[in-house]
């Protein structure tokens, strides 16, 4: 089986639950297991927040009103880009995500994506600028999953 989306959101908080409650109503009609269900839309809600929140003036100083979430589900994994028009991650050969402190209120976003998805790619979208998360999780089907091949 073989599912895409994407979706053109505005940059505002309200898209973040409504790209979680699509992601969510199009696994749960698949029939990918709860669990992984879950785990991605952690995740994915995590990419938006960061988005709408860090996605706000491009390159050229002009101010970001939209973000791009697009999905794929393909045979046994899931793969989700968030992508923003925003000043993109800093420059550096190596992008490592940062621990914070354990008080701090911020910065547990990405960390976050990490620890709920199998590989997770940070970069930044080359010409026009802005930031890029991926990340992808190996699907785990319900007993009755009424979409999957055998």
């Amino acid at each position: 089986m073989s599912i895409w989306w994407s979706l053109h959101l505005r940059r505002e908080a309200a898209s973040v639950p409504l790209a979680r409650r699509l992601l969510l109503g199009t696994m749960e009609t698949a029939g990918v297991d709860p669990d992984i269900s879950y785990d991605l839309s952690l995740a994915l809600s995590e990419a938006c927040a960061n988005a709408v929140e860090h996605g706000g003036l491009t390159a050229s100083g002009e101010a970001s009103t939209e973000f791009r979430v697009t999905a794929y589900l393909d045979g046994e994994k899931c793969r989700i880009e968030v992508a923003d028009s925003g000043p993109g991650f800093p420059a550096g050969p190596v992008r490592t995500v940062r621990r914070p402190a354990p008080e701090a209120e911020d910065g547990r976003g990405l960390r976050l994506i990490e620890e709920l998805a199998d590989h997770v790619h940070f970069g930044n979208r080359s010409g026009r600028g802005g930031a890029v998360v991926s990340f992808d999780k190996i699907v785990k089907w319900r007993t009755d999953a009424p979409l999957v091949a055998m």
